[in-house]
């Protein structure tokens, strides 16, 4: 029995190997398909089939796409090849997007596919346009980069021209502050001037501003204009005769205006003030400076001060008789300083006696008794003792004296008033001085 059992086991082993490895040329795992590969297989005995048990088949991708899995493979005696393998498109690195731009891709970043850079309005492209996926999963070209070239626009006010302001050589101007505009930037505050601001006086003249603004990429834009300042004129006014004149501004600019006064003993007549007017004609009519006439007629006090009022200042000498030795002493001084008395426009009125016997002198003009009382009363003058009071030329009462007062202390007195600098810097001009 036991021999038998070795028999037939041996017996059976062919069909044993037959049945677990299969003929030798029979198909015995599935057929071997890679997308996007090629596949080379070498059967074990030479046969037809490649795919019978034992064939060792080679897998090798097409250009552009890379292996995942062993690059041979064996059918294996479960009919199962040793591996499972794929072709997968190769992928290049993702391109970084440049700033102030982009790219655009035909295939992603997969091999063979073509980027095309492209920059935002305002920036220029600096490197490879386009890049192309290689089979090394390199890009064809360095990374572009989108750079700003174009200047920024900035645009100036049209040019301006403007006429000086009334009684000035100014005007003063306003523009708005251009901003610049830049394609890449945008909108620009941040501008540069050269010149004079808005809002700024401009003299006489050509003048001109000029803006410059930065991008940030430092492209430089500027643009420019003028203001042009003109001064209207009248001609040229001069001093009366026996006068002075004083004009504001530049004397004869539009608007400027030209006072006119006389020197001590004489009156004004005709326009005191005369102004440029816009038709460039002065105001007003040409004056003349004729000697004053006193008029002693008058029946007041008040009305005799009226001619004197912002033409001459008044000394008032008054005394009770004749014979008083401070009037006489004071009547010899002031003789010897006449020049000092017209250069600084003093009338002396002398008012002599007691009423009834009482009489006023202007100079050589006879005041009637009654003028001169009235006088003493509205100055509130003593009737009894000797005294001076002086009155400025808008009929103000500056000072009094009780006794004799020297020509340099009235004089120096004097000279203190502001009317009396003014008097003073005129009459420097004109050369008019006491020897």
């Amino acid at each position: 029995m036991g021999s038998s059992s070795v028999r037939l086991a041996l017996l059976l082993l062919p069909l044993y190997a037959w049945l677990c490895l299969g003929f030798p040329d029979t198909p015995w795992c599935s057929p071997i398909k890679v997308k996007y590969g090629d596949v080379n297989c070498r059967a074990p005995h030479g046969g037809y089939y490649k795919n019978v048990l034992g064939t060792r088949c080679d897998i090798r991708c097409r250009k552009g796409y890379e292996l995942h899995g062993s690059s041979q493979l064996i059918c294996q005696t479960n009919k199962r090849w040793s591996d499972k393998v794929l072709c997968k498109q190769k992928r290049c690195p993702t391109l970084s997007m440049p700033t102030n731009g982009g790219f655009k891709c035909v295939d992603g970043a997969y091999f063979n596919s073509r980027c095309e850079y492209y920059c935002t309005p305002g920036y220029m492209l600096k490197g490879e346009r386009t890049v192309v996926c290689m089979d090394n999963k390199a890009w064809s070209g360095r990374p572009a980069m989108c750079v700003d070239v174009e200047p920024p626009r900035i645009q100036c006010p049209s040019v301006k021209e403007r006429i000086a302001e009334p009684n000035k050589l100014t005007v003063r101007v306003f523009w708005e502050t251009p901003e610049g505009r830049d394609t890449a930037d945008g909108i620009l505050t941040d501008v540069i001037l050269k010149g004079l601001p808005p809002g700024s006086d401009f003299p006489e003249g050509y003048h001109k501003i000029q803006y410059t603004v930065y991008d940030r990429a430092e492209n430089k834009g500027t643009c420019k204009f003028h203001v042009k300042v003109r001064v209207q004129r009248c001609n040229k006014l001069h001093a009366p005769e026996n006068g002075y004149i004083k004009c504001s501004s530049d004397g004869n600019n539009y608007g400027a205006t030209c006072e006119f006064s006389c020197i001590g003993g004489y009156e004004l007549q005709g326009s005191p003030a005369r102004v440029c007017q816009s038709n460039l004609a002065w105001s007003g009519t040409d004056p003349t400076c004729k000697a004053m006439k006193i008029n002693v007629g008058v029946r007041s006090a008040a009305a005799l001060l009226d001619q004197f009022y912002e033409k001459r200042r008044l000394l008032i000498v008054s005394t009770p008789t004749a014979r008083n030795l401070f009037y006489r002493a004071q009547l010899a001084m002031l003789q010897q300083s006449q020049c000092g008395l017209d250069l600084r426009h003093i009338t002396v009125i002398e008012l002599v006696g007691t009423y009834p016997t009482l009489i006023g002198r202007i100079g050589v003009r006879i005041m009637p008794p009654a003028l001169t009382l009235q006088l003493r009363l509205l100055l509130r003058i003593p009737l009894n003792t000797f005294s001076i009071l002086l009155v400025d030329k808008h009929g103000m009462d500056k000072e009094r004296y009780m006794s004799i007062v020297t020509p340099v202390s009235l004089f120096n007195l004097i000279d203190t008033f502001p009317l009396r600098k003014e008097e003073m810097v005129l009459q420097a001009e004109m050369g008019q001085a006491c020897n």
